[in-house]
């Protein structure tokens, strides 16, 4: 009988605690899951069960609507961070501890790993005084743990020069629309208001009263993944980010740093079958706010990345569908496309919830900014020969290419959060991967200009290569390092290339074959190639570039893109003076380190940025001059207008100038100088900084002009090359015979000023006495600015995508 009232007590106690806990709750809706959460109508506050003490769990958070601004950077659905955290009761108060995981100690030894734990800093989040205790659970108000600034907006609104705000909890309170709870996650959504004296131009652009900005933030508590996750080991040649962190348990003669790949958990039902369905699909869902047709064209654009999961063996493991109406984007159970909205276009990014302690991927989440397909469409519409001659509904061609963009859009973002990196070597292997950055490839036929290839349709080659090394199953007894080797030394033999992005920026990068929005296996015959397509689309330039009743004023905006159209591939084609070849080879795979482009490519692609200069290539004819007039009411310039110098008017030498700007300052980058004379002494029969002075001055102090617009060009590209030389001359960071040479080159101009014998030489010499006397008080001139550019991104080409990775050194 005593044995049976102890076993009956002990089956009605959970019971019993409830039903005392209750007493404090029962008026408040209850939230039931994995954290169950409690809201007082009356207070207003949010009380959270803390009933999993010492128990290891994944906090969360977001931002669930943002401020709309791409240069602001708060976006709706942006995630924050993740963190393992543990809830620790220590007296009247719960602590809510992250644990470093950055540095670990991986052994049995239990105080080997204690070592480790103290020898490195925690964070303690927060302090929770406890409300009420009932047994094994105990009641906080979680309130004032939500009315603070998490995602950091208030430091953000700072950094960005668009005033000091501070966050005010009397406009603040729980969204109970977006709060909910499952059995392994609780969600909890935010409105927190930030008042300020505003200061930047952006923030007043896109809030309604600058001085009050509200926004949404969101958090997540989430049990963690069940054991199991295999992790992979990282090779820098496999495509995929570094998930990494310091193993202090490691034996002398080992790499105290782990790395491995970030991934999906992605298993076969059938593991020994050649191919067999998984057994959870990897699914993604979009956002069910985008519009036809752009949503068919995301939908078919990621759905590619199973071609690369069924050449692995696996059978429909990559799926993506519509979100249901009824589903959060933020909730860690849905990998999300989210189409976000921005008062200006801006750039799109893959990022991801993973597990901190092992790199497995529990969420991805994909941000595409909306007006992204506007300016692919607008670089369709300046390239085709006169698309509104006959109908203003002559849509269908222009409209094709901006969705083939998005289509390969999608497949990229999703990409990164697969787990895999930029592959900017891609564009010039035959379009091997999404991974890239794909500039439009415009083909020249018979004068007339052709989209039919502008961007690829289907997943790369290099792709599968990625998806293999990281989700590939192999069979039981398999020695999984050689097998990954296999796979990383196949794809080389077969030509694949692999270079991500430190290898691909231009300025004062060197490497041949990695390169951000170009085409074509050489970079200096695709600049030709890209110039001569350039120069058709400025001859078939035309008022019929606009639809019927469009004010003139519009026309110079939708030329821009194609006056810069060659400004990415003559990046491309700078990086081969002082050029490179190399991978991120490894002892015993057989590869050469690196090796100096030959002389002979280097000069021939000297040649072809040099050809960006000439003024002829610069000039705007004065037929399409005539087609923009000063600005019409109602449509003033924009950050996509060319700003020049003649205020109302619009600038053509100032374009010219601009752009000459740009491959200057690309060709004589202080890197550049120094890696030429660097070379040269190498190898003497190499390229040196002095042949590509000679030459350059050469190309435009000597250039053959043919009217006086052309030779005004001339005039203006002449003082931004003596200005480039004047930094050259200055600079402290270069080798000293950089510095050497180019004040030779100096000298030389100086004479040149003075046997001529006009005004601008005069000017010219002027300049180079006034910086031989003080150097350093020399400021380059500004030039007008090209408006955004990268096709199509931010202001700054490396923005144009990005992912949030781990980095074991922040």
């Amino acid at each position: 009988m005593k044995n049976y009232r102890i076993l009956l007590s002990l089956i009605w106690l959970p019971f019993l605690l409830q039903g005392q806990f209750s007493e404090k709750v029962e008026k408040c809706q209850k939230f039931e899951g994995y954290f169950n959460m409690y809201w007082d109508e009356d207070s207003g506050k949010l009380f959270l069960e803390i009933d999993k003490l010492n128990q290891e769990f994944l906090y969360v958070y977001a931002l669930s609507s943002g401020i709309g601004s791409n240069d602001i950077g708060l976006d709706r659905g942006q995630l924050g961070g993740e963190q393992v955290v543990v809830f620790k009761k220590i007296g009247n108060k719960i602590l809510m501890i992250q644990p470093n995981l950055d540095y670990r100690a991986l052994t049995d030894n239990e105080l080997e790993k204690k070592s480790v734990e103290q020898a490195f800093a925690k964070s303690v989040r927060f302090g929770f005084p406890i409300v009420e205790s009932d047994g094994a659970s105990h009641l906080v108000d979680l309130t004032p743990y939500l009315m603070q600034d998490a995602h950091g907006v208030s430091q953000r609104l700072k950094r960005t020069g668009q005033g000091s705000y501070s966050l005010d909890a009397s406009r603040s309170a729980v969204n109970l629309e977006r709060t909910k709870a499952f059995p392994k996650n609780s969600e909890v959504d935010v409105w927190l208001t930030f008042k300020g004296t505003p200061q930047g131009g952006n923030i007043r652009s896109v809030t309604p009263d600058p001085g009050a900005v509200t926004v949404a933030q969101h958090h997540s508590f989430i049990e963690l993944p069940e054991p199991g996750f295999q992790q992979r080991a990282f090779d820098p040649r496999s495509g995929s980010y570094p998930f990494a962190y310091y193993d202090y348990a490691t034996p002398v003669e080992a790499s105290l740093i782990k790395r491995y790949v970030p991934r999906h958990r992605l298993e076969k039902k059938d593991p020994g079958a050649a191919v067999s369905e998984a057994v959870e699909p990897i699914i993604y869902y979009l956002d069910n706010g985008t519009p036809e047709p752009v949503r068919s064209a995301l939908l078919e654009g990621g759905r590619w990345w199973n071609q690369a999961f069924e050449a692995i063996g696996y059978k429909d493991a990559f799926q993506v569908k519509m979100l249901p109406d009824d589903a959060d984007p933020l909730d860690v159970r849905y990998n999300v496309i989210q189409w976000v909205h921005r008062s200006t276009r801006g750039w799109s990014y893959g990022s991801s919830v993973r597990d901190p302690r092992t790199g497995e991927i529990i969420k991805g989440h994909v941000s595409l900014g909306s007006l992204r397909i506007r300016q692919d469409f607008m670089i369709a519409q300046v390239l085709s020969n006169k698309p509104y001659a006959e109908s203003d509904e002559n849509h269908g061609p222009m409209l094709e290419l901006a969705l083939a963009r998005i289509r390969q859009l999608s497949a990229h973002e999703i990409g990164h959060t697969l787990g895999f990196a930029h592959n900017f070597a891609a564009s010039t292997n035959d379009r091997a991967s999404v991974m890239d950055y794909p500039h439009p490839l415009i083909l020249l036929n018979d004068e007339e200009i052709d989209f039919s290839q502008a961007y690829d349709t289907g997943i790369g080659e290099w792709d599968k290569v990625s998806v293999a090394y990281s989700y590939s199953d192999f069979p039981e007894g398999t020695d999984e390092s050689l097998a990954l080797n296999k796979i990383l030394n196949d794809a080389a033999q077969q030509g694949l290339r692999y270079l991500s992005d430190q290898d691909a920026r231009a300025q004062g990068g060197a490497n041949a074959q990695a390169h951000l929005w170009d085409n074509g296996a050489g970079a200096a015959e695709e600049l030709n190639r890209v110039l001569e397509v350039r120069r058709q689309a400025i001859t078939n330039f035309s008022a019929d570039n606009v639809p019927e009743g469009t004010p003139y004023s519009v026309l110079e905006d939708v030329f821009v893109p194609l006056y810069f159209f060659h400004r990415y591939q003559t990046e491309a084609a700078v990086k081969l003076v002082g050029g490179m070849e190399y991978s991120y080879a490894v002892k015993g795979d057989g590869s050469q380190p690196w090796n100096l482009l030959p002389e002979k490519q280097q000069v021939q692609a000297l040649e072809s940025v040099l050809a960006t200069l000439d003024p002829q290539v610069l000039r705007i004819p004065q037929e399409v001059l005539r087609y923009f007039p000063p600005r019409a009411i109602g449509y003033g310039a924009g950050r996509e207008s060319f700003k020049g110098r003649t205020g109302v008017s619009f600038d053509a030498l100032g374009a010219a100038e601009t752009a000459a700007d740009m491959t200057l300052g690309l060709l004589m980058h202080p890197q550049r100088a120094s890696r030429l004379v660097h070379q040269k002494a190498m190898f003497p029969a190499q390229l040196g900084l002095e042949e590509v002075l000679d030459k350059l001055l050469d190309q435009t102090f000597s250039a053959k002009t043919s009217d006086s617009m052309e030779e005004a060009i001339a005039g203006v590209v002449r003082f931004r090359v003596l200005h480039h030389l004047m930094l050259l001359a200055a600079n402290q960071s270069v080798h000293p015979q950089v510095n050497a040479m180019a004040q030779e080159q100096l000298d030389a101009l100086g004479k040149w000023a003075l046997d001529r014998k006009d005004a601008q030489a005069a000017e010219l010499y002027r300049r180079i006495r006034s910086f031989r006397e003080h150097p350093e008080l020399h400021k380059v001139p500004d030039v007008p600015k090209i408006p955004d550019g990268s096709p199509i991104g931010s202001t700054d080409p490396g923005a144009a995508c990005s992912y949030q990775e781990f980095n074991p050194w922040k």
